[in-house]
Parts: C-alpha cells; structure tokens; sequence
C-alpha cells in the first residue's frame, strides 16, 4: 500500500454550504503534505473529515486503505489529530489525562511521564489541566501525540499559541514521524521551516486550487 490517504471528489456541507468541495487528494505513506491556506478555506474541515470527526457529505474518501464512514474505528485508533482546542479534560492533571488516552487505546500508561517530560510539562504534571495557559494545553496535545506515535497525524494550526521552543517540539514531532515512515498533514497559515514537508497544497474556499513539490 503506498498511500495513506485518498479523497475523491469529497465534500463536506453545512447547512447547505460547502467547506470542503469536490476535493481530490493522495498523500503517500511517509509523506509530509503542507495544507496552506487562509482562515475559512476548509482546511480544518479536511483534516476533520480525515480523522472522522466528521462524515463526507459526498464523495469517498480511505485512510490506510480504511474507508472513511464504514471503518471509523479502525481509522481513529491509527490516527491522531491535533486541533485548534486541545482535548484535554480540566477537572484531571495532565498526567491522569495521557493516561486516560493510554487507557483508552491500550497503551502502557508508563508512557504518560516521559512525554509530559518530552514537551517541557514534567514539572507539572500533577497539576489539573484546566489551570493551564492556553500554549500549556497546546503542549499537552502535543505530548499525546508524542505518546501515541500515530501511523497518520494530523496538525491544524499547530503553532498557534506557541512559543519558539513549542514550536520546534512540533517540527521536531513531524522529523520523527517522517523517520518513522508515518504519514503527516500539516493545515496551516504559517510556513513551517524549509525542508520540513515533502510537498505543498493550496485550499481556498473548500478547493485544492495549487500544487507544489518542496
């Protein structure tokens, strides 16, 4: 199997409205895909539908040869999607957070402490999530992903509300899932540092409208 990700002709609607329209798309597995575009383009719809927060309205789409709507299970525990609201719960620490996650998908919740430490979060990792700033959570979403070490992951908007040194942890995370031969799209408005992704698309109003090799 040689992609990971395959859209045709996707759309997904709201209320009628397109945000993502008659999209095309195949990422190759281990390939890095910078997904560029203003705010409202669709990309955060994309990687939704990529994950399978949400279903294609029309359109068939398959991750790691997964159809989207019928196998979203099997796509979930392979996938992990780092979003503009980190999923963390306020009321647990950050450490009881990445071991619920551990929990839910059957990993060692010894894994928890090293990548809280990984992200710069050790120190407080006993302190309850919902007292955090909001690069704090952005780092404790990142620790999950750092955890899971997921075949396909999926940024949107990852630099937002991070400092320099965040940032790096994020690019560092997209270097080793590139040597891992995991998959990884990558939606933002930012240029990340060259070198970083194999090829860049564009959206614009719910379409891919350019493409270029990096």
């Amino acid at each position: 199997m040689s992609a990971a990700i395959v859209l045709a002709g996707l759309t997904r609607a709201f209320d009628g409205a397109a945000a993502v329209s008659h999209l095309h798309l195949s990422v190759d597995v281990g390939e890095v895909v910078l997904v560029e575009g203003s705010n409202g383009s669709g990309k955060s719809t994309l990687l939704k539908v990529v994950a399978t927060a949400l279903s294609p309205t029309f359109g068939s789409g398959s991750v790691l040869g997964a159809d989207l709507v019928r196998d979203r299970s099997w796509i979930r525990g392979r996938v992990e999607l780092l979003g503009h609201e980190p999923r963390a719960y306020a009321d647990l620490t950050a450490v009881e957070n990445l071991r619920f996650v551990c929990a839910l998908y059957g990993l060692p919740g010894a894994l928890a402490e090293p990548a809280l430490e990984r992200v710069g979060l050790a120190e407080v990792a006993s302190v309850r999530a919902g007292s955090f700033s909001r690069g704090m959570r952005q780092r404790l979403a990142l620790a999950r992903a750092v955890m899971r070490d997921p075949d396909v992951l999926l940024l949107d908007e990852p630099y937002s509300g991070l400092d320099a040194l965040a940032r790096l942890l994020v690019e560092d995370l997209v270097d080793e899932a590139r040597e891992r031969g995991h998959t990884v799209l990558l939606a933002s408005h930012e240029r990340p540092r060259p070198g970083l992704v194999h090829r860049t698309v564009r959206m614009d109003a719910g379409r891919l409208r350019e493409e270029a090799r990096t």
